[in-house]
């Protein structure tokens, strides 16, 4: 059932290769494509719907982050015992002994998105776990300690692709400490 879960997942993920990000080669630009679609960036980073066979991403929305209209309710208090977080419908607004995480807006919109990134403050934040490198940590459930590890080449593939696709004006909330860290 795994399995057949996560490969309806990945078709759901997939989606076409846009037009090439300017300035870089369109083998990079393809190459950083399918990086995204291997390491599943879509699954967090795309707002899921329900479809046919259950959750699925919404590429109308790709790689846009938490939905800014959708306002979470304070998380829900878990049970002592093996759950330790809780996420939104939309696998895309996490709570757990760090707070509440939401994913980011990975699109080139200037003002919401990576738009004004630069390809260093990308790899920073991958390489440090930290905002544009020096900002705020990058929380849960963002793999950055493994994604961090992938080569230079390869996020600055990964880097190109998401400067190449669509921009979407998705304002994503910031982070929210835990109660016991007020």
């Amino acid at each position: 059932m795994r399995s057949v879960t996560a490969l309806i997942l990945a078709a759901a993920t997939i989606a076409p290769i846009p037009a090439m990000a300017e300035g870089a080669p369109a083998d990079r630009v393809a190459r950083g494509a399918y990086l995204v679609r291997i390491m599943v960036c879509n699954d967090c980073h795309t707002p899921f719907k329900m479809g046919g066979s259950g959750p699925e991403p919404d590429m109308s929305r790709m790689l846009s982050g938490h939905p800014q209209e959708l306002e979470m309710p304070p998380a829900p208090a878990l049970p002592a015992g093996p759950w330790g977080w809780a996420g939104a419908v939309t696998n895309t607004a996490f709570s757990g002994p760090w707070g509440t995480s939401f994913t980011a807006n990975l699109t080139p919109d200037p003002e919401t998105g990576l738009g004004k990134w630069t390809e260093k403050m990308f790899l920073d934040t991958l390489r440090t776990g930290r905002h544009q490198g020096i900002g705020r940590p990058v929380l849960p459930p963002m793999p950055w300690p493994m994604y961090g590890k992938a080569t230079d080449d390869d996020l600055e593939a990964i880097f190109a692709y998401l400067q190449s696709i669509p921009p979407v004006k998705n304002k994503v909330p910031q982070p929210v400490d835990p109660p016991q860290a007020h």
